[in-house]
C-alpha cells in the first residue's frame, strides 16, 4: 500500500473515446473514492489523432479526469509492437505506487496481465465490456492461458457473456466475475427542443440509435426495416447518432432505400439525452453486445427498446415488458417489432417507464463504482493468495 494509505490504482485504456467501454472507464477511474484510492488513467494510443469519434471528446474526458484528482498517463504507442512506448507505465508500475492494474478491452486486458505481472503489481483485473470471440484459435488461447489464468478477476458486463467465457473459451469459473454496468441518470436540457432544431415536426414519430458507426452495430439493418416502414409511416423519420467508419457507407444505403431526408446521421454528440427526448423508440441491432449503455440511456430516457436477443441485451430487456427482442441480421422482424410499438403510444410510455424504472433499480453507476473499490480492496487483502470470483 501507498505510504499515505490508499490503494494506488491504474486503468489501462487503448483509446479514450471510441465507444461505450472506453467512457466507461475513463468514468470508473475519475469516481473512486479519493480518500481510499490514488487513481490513474493511461491511455496507451493518446497520441493516435484518428482514435476519437469526435476530436474533442478525449481532451474533454481528460480535463474531467484530472479536475478529479486522477493522474493522467498518455502514451505514444503506434502498433501491437511498440514496446518501447510503454516505458511511462512500466516505471510508473515499479515505483510501488500501484497495487491495482485494471485492464479495459481485450488488447489492454492482455497488457495489463504481462507488464503487471514482469512489475509484480499485487493485483491485475481484466475487463471485457463485450464478449466478441468469433471461433478463432489464437484468441481463445490468449483469453484462457494469458488473461484468464495471469490476471486475479475476469469481469463479464453480463451472464451470457460470463457463460461463453466459461464454456466456450475455457477460462476458470471461479476467476470470471459478472458485474453488470451502470451510468449515471441525465436529464434532458430543460426548454430544448432537438426536433425543432433537426426540422422533425412535432408529431412524427422517430426511431432512433445512438452508437458509434461499427459493422457489428449493424445499423445497415435498422435503415431496411425502415424502408419497410415508410410504406405505413410516411411520416416516420430515422435519427442515429454517433461517428465511424460505417458512416459513408450507411449514408449510400440509405440513398439507395429511398430514405432520403428521413434517415439523419448526426455525427457524434455529447447531448444524449436531448437527442433522445426526440425519439419514440429506440433500437439496438447489434450483431453482438454485452450491456451496453446505450440502452441503459435509453432506458433512463424512458424509451422502449426494440433490441437483437444477443449477449447481455435479454438481462437489461425483458421481451414485452421494456420492449421488443428479435433475432439479429432480419430487417423484416424488426419492422415487425417497431410497427406494433409505433402504432400503440400507451405501450410505449408503459414499456419507457417499465425500462426506466429498472434502470435505477438495478443498473446505477456509483453502486457499480462501490461493488469494484470493493473488489479492489478484497484482491489486494488476498494477494496472492486464493483467487475467487464473488
Amino acid at each position: 500500500m501507498r505510504p499515505d494509505g490508499r490503494l494506488g490504482v491504474v486503468a489501462l485504456v487503448d483509446r479514450l473515446v471510441h465507444g461505450g467501454a472506453e467512457r466507461l472507464a475513463a468514468d470508473i477511474a475519475t469516481r473512486l473514492d479519493p480518500e481510499r484510492f490514488a487513481s490513474t488513467l493511461c491511455v496507451s494510443r493518446w497520441s493516435d489523432p484518428g482514435h476519437a469519434a469526435a476530436p474533442e471528446a478525449p481532451e474533454r474526458l481528460r480535463t474531467a479526469a484530472e479536475a478529479a484528482g486522477v493522474r493522467f498517463l498518455g502514451l505514444a504507442r503506434r502498433g501491437r509492437w511498440d514496446l518501447a512506448a510503454w516505458r511511462p507505465l512500466v516505471r510508473l508500475l515499479r515505483s510501488g505506487e500501484v497495487q491495482v492494474l485494471h485492464g479495459h478491452m481485450f488488447g489492454s486486458n492482455v497488457w495489463a496481465v504481462v507488464l503487471g505481472r514482469l512489475t509484480g503489481i499485487p493485483v491485475v483485473i481484466a475487463h471485457e465490456h463485450s464478449w466478441a470471440f468469433t471461433g478463432d484459435r489464437p484468441r481463445q488461447l490468449v483469453d484462457r492461458h494469458v488473461i484468464g489464468r495471469g490476471s486475479d478477476v475476469v469481469i463479464a458486463c453480463s451472464r451470457e457473456d460470463r457463460r461463453r467465457m466459461i464454456e466456450v473459451e475455457g477460462i476458470a469459473a471461479d476467476r470470471v466475475l459478472f458485474l453488470p454496468n451502470g451510468i449515471v441518470g441525465r436529464s434532458p436540457t430543460p426548454g430544448r427542443d432537438v426536433r425543432r432544431e433537426l426540422g422533425i415536426a412535432a408529431d412524427a414519430l422517430v426511431v432512433g440509435s445512438v452508437g458509434a458507426l461499427r459493422a457489428e452495430k449493424r445499423f445497415d439493418v435498422l435503415l431496411r426495416a425502415a424502408a419497410h416502414l415508410v410504406p405505413r409511416w410516411p411520416g416516420l423519420r430515422v435519427v442515429i447518432a454517433g461517428a465511424g467508419a460505417e458512416r459513408g457507407a450507411l449514408q449510400t444505403l440509405a440513398g439507395d432505400l429511398g430514405l432520403g431526408q428521413r434517415a439523419l446521421l448526426l455525427g457524434a454528440r455529447d447531448d444524449v439525452p436531448d437527442v433522445l427526448a426526440a425519439i419514440d423508440v429506440a433500437v439496438t441491432c447489434s450483431d453482438f453486445e454485452g450491456s451496453p449503455l446505450s440502452v441503459l440511456e435509453y432506458m433512463e430516457a424512458g424509451l422502449p427498446v426494440v433490441a437483437t436477443r444477443v449477449g447481455g441485451l435479454p438481462d437489461l430487456i425483458d421481451d414485452g415488458v421494456h420492449g421488443l427482442l428479435v433475432g439479429r441480421r432480419d430487417p423484416a422482424a424488426l419492422a415487425r417489432a417497431l410497427d406494433v410499438l409505433l402504432g400503440d403510444a400507451p405501450r410505449r410510455r408503459a414499456m419507457g417507464e417499465a425500462g426506466r424504472q429498472r434502470r435505477r433499480e438495478q443498473f446505477d453507476f456509483d453502486v457499480m463504482v462501490e461493488r469494484l473499490e470493493d473488489l479492489y480492496e478484497r484482491l489486494y487483502a488476498g494477494r496472492r493468495g486464493p483467487r475467487t470470483a464473488a
